[in-house]
């Protein structure tokens, strides 16, 4: 089914994490009034807001970005029913029994990673797997590079809800992270979901 050109909007901005009316027009082939009708709806809507920015000389530029109601339209998966179990774990069997099932998480996730990038040669190789395979596991993944530096970008966490519940998710993906990405590079979290930042970026240094 065709996304309306609203629904394009919201995910632009959900993986963008901001954009000017101009840049969405462009990037999603509309008309610039098109792109302005669209934004003021959905403001109307509650679903994005405008932040102005000085970006030195001239006139200041207005960006849009996902309101909390606007995130709220990519929901976590079975987030409700997770943070449940989760809670039994913790509560029936201890702290311990709710690691114990991270770890296995942690294991069976590297486990299939670590396949999938079995045949990569090259950093970049390795990032586009894995990009790859967290976008398909609901993550809205991408990498890019910047100077000597890469970026794993995650722009949204399907298991967000567990993960505030239980932060040893995290722990565990960057770990899982930097292991897979080998001894030679460093891998840093330097923005996160969980902590108020619009998406988990991870940085890569040699």
């Amino acid at each position: 089914m065709k996304k309306s050109a609203a629904d394009r909007i919201l995910m632009f901005l959900k993986m963008r994490g901001e954009a000017t009316s101009l840049l969405i027009s462009e990037e999603l082939s509309i008309t610039k009034e098109g792109a302005r009708k669209h934004l003021l709806n959905l403001a109307h809507e509650g679903l994005i807001q405008p932040v102005v920015k000085s970006e030195g000389v001239g006139r200041p530029s207005t960006y849009y970005i996902l309101t909390e109601k606007g995130f709220a339209q990519f929901p976590d998966t079975h987030a409700e029913v997770t943070v449940q179990l989760l809670k039994s774990v913790k509560n029936l069997l201890g702290e311990n029994a709710l690691n114990l099932l991270i770890s296995d998480r942690e294991k069976n996730t590297h486990d299939r990673y670590e396949k999938a990038i079995s045949n990569t040669e090259s950093l970049e190789e390795r990032l586009e797997v894995l990009a790859e395979a967290r976008s398909q596991e609901g993550y809205m993944a991408e990498w890019k590079k910047e100077g000597n530096d890469y970026y794993l970008i995650e722009n949204h966490c399907p298991i967000c809800a567990a993960a505030i519940e239980c932060q040893g998710f995290c722990r565990a993906e960057l770990s899982n992270f930097q292991s897979l990405i080998g001894k030679d590079y460093t891998v840093e979290r330097i923005d996160h979901i969980i902590s108020g930042g619009q998406r988990c970026v991870y940085k890569i240094s040699r």
